[in-house]
């Protein structure tokens, strides 16, 4: 495994985030259009695929960072292992 930067893995994320809003936008002009619904529910698919990819992300990244950090230092701001376990499971 890689090492990636927290601007890089920032940068990963919006990028999932905006190819999201991209396919929504798409979704709301074959609603708009009147397009038949196998078109509407493929493309709102990509959509649901799409946020949820970007939602484990953003847990990876942060389970990452509380991992590497010690005991002692633990910014109390963070989600516990607890809270990132239920942010994960809200997105199952």
């Amino acid at each position: 495994m890689t090492d990636i930067t927290k601007a890089e893995q920032e940068k990963k994320i919006l990028n999932r985030l905006k190819r999201a809003q991209g396919q929504l936008t798409a979704v709301i002009s074959a609603v708009e259009a009147g397009k038949d619904c196998r078109s509407v529910v493929t493309q709102l698919s990509a959509v649901t695929s799409a946020l949820d990819k970007a939602g484990f992300a953003i847990i990876a990244h942060a389970m990452q960072e509380c991992l590497t950090e010690s005991g002692d230092d633990r910014d109390e701001s963070k989600p516990t292992v607890s809270e990132l376990e239920k942010l994960f499971m809200s997105l199952a």
